[in-house]
């Protein structure tokens, strides 16, 4: 007599069941919908506080209008499966985690017809890796060549010859020649970053030469604190037209230079005369293994500009890819007297270099009531127990 009602039950308990699941499918393709029409428009919308925590995430936030960009940063499985150096089966493209705040700026980067000729935007990509997006994807297109290119001159020619005009595409600049870029410390008014450097007859021709007991630091004064042929490799962080790394050359070392295009074809330039530019900014780690260089050098671009934890950072990081007994060279660091003996000087000396030498002098370019200053420091990583 008992077993009807429990029939019943049963039917009941799986119409409930059904209802309960189609209704949560419903949901579920509901939400999936509202989703991909209106994620990009919210992540736009909010991009300036947004992070994404990983790159699947970021993936998902991309739509077809994107195809390059999704494609890029997509995981890629590997041909022969899983790979012990990786501990993985699939590989990732990497792309600096700042890009996914600049999503408009980057889509368009990555608009381009594949196997096709890439956009004249070199200043859309610098003003990307100048906001920490390092590394920008990679494309498959093919960047605008100078129609005429001529043969570069041999080295050591090379070293101080001018290139020709036709060696540059000019477009994403104001001046649209070297005579232009010669001239123009007397010519324009205002600020250009290293406005006299391209003349190489001028003060180029002899910097870091003499010695002068003040913060003009010679380079073989420089080196003669080393064992001589120890200083081999090293790094000059924004170094203009790598006129460093051209008079280290000519004593037999071999110097990389970091630069970026401000208003002039400085990578251009460098690789012109015959030495290796990188084209970063002072955002990215230093693309060198620890303990690895014998020298780094910065003259200027390490400054009061630089965010104070950043440069900490930054500091840090020379002195990772400094070998024991690395040198480096702080080559007129300015900032206001007061910065110095608060900030900078704490800071510096905090990362643990031994101090070879330690200038410093007035900065009367902008007027002395700035009070501002100059640093020049030789900082020695510690041969032993440098860590």
């Amino acid at each position: 007599m008992d077993s009807p009602p429990k029939s019943n039950t049963l039917k009941t308990n799986l119409c409930f069941f059904f209802l309960l699941l189609s209704t949560n499918l419903f949901t579920l393709f509901l939400s999936s919908s509202l989703y991909s029409s209106c994620s990009l428009r919210s992540l736009t919308s909010t991009s300036a506080t947004t992070t994404i925590d990983d790159r699947s995430s970021f993936s998902g936030q991309l739509t077809s209008q994107s195809d390059e960009l999704l494609t890029f940063v997509s995981k890629q499985s590997l041909p022969l499966g899983f790979n012990e150096n990786f501990g993985s089966d699939t590989i990732y493209s990497p792309v600096g985690r700042a890009c996914t705040l600049f999503l408009d700026e980057l889509r368009r980067y990555m608009s381009y017809n594949v196997n096709g000729s890439c956009p004249d935007d070199e200043l859309l990509a610098q003003k990307l890796l100048l906001k920490g997006c390092e590394p920008l994807p990679r494309r498959r297109c093919r960047p605008a060549a100078p129609l005429r290119y001529p043969e570069p001159y041999p080295l050591p020619i090379s070293l101080w010859t001018m290139p020709s005009d036709s060696s540059v595409v000019w477009t994403a600049y104001s001046c649209k020649n070297y005579t232009c870029l010669i001239n123009r410390k007397k010519n324009q008014k205002g600020f250009d970053d290293c406005k006299d450097c391209f003349d190489l007859k001028g003060r180029e021709r002899t910097r870091w030469e003499t010695l002068d007991g003040g913060l003009n630091f010679a380079i073989d004064e420089v080196l003669a604190t080393r064992k001589p042929g120890t200083v081999r490799i090293g790094l000059d962080i924004g170094g203009g037209v790598a006129t460093f790394a051209v008079k280290m050359m000519e004593r037999n070392i071999t110097i990389v230079t970091t630069s970026m295009n401000l208003n002039g074809p400085f990578n251009s330039f460098i690789a012109s005369r015959g030495v290796v530019p990188l084209y970063m900014s002072i955002s990215q780690r230093l693309p060198f293994f620890d303990n690895t260089l014998d020298i780094v050098h910065s003259m200027h671009v390490l400054s009061n500009w630089i965010p104070t934890t950043l440069l900490h950072f930054l500091v840090f990081d020379v002195y990772r890819v400094l070998r024991p007994g690395g040198l480096f060279w702080l080559d007129h660091f300015f900032c206001a007297r007061e910065q110095l003996e608060e900030v900078y000087a704490p800071l510096i000396r905090s990362v643990g270099f031994n101090e070879l030498k330690w200038v410093v002098g007035r900065k009367l370019d902008r007027g002395p009531e700035l009070r501002e200053v100059y640093l020049s420091a030789l900082l020695e990583k510690p041969l032993n127990n440098s860590w």
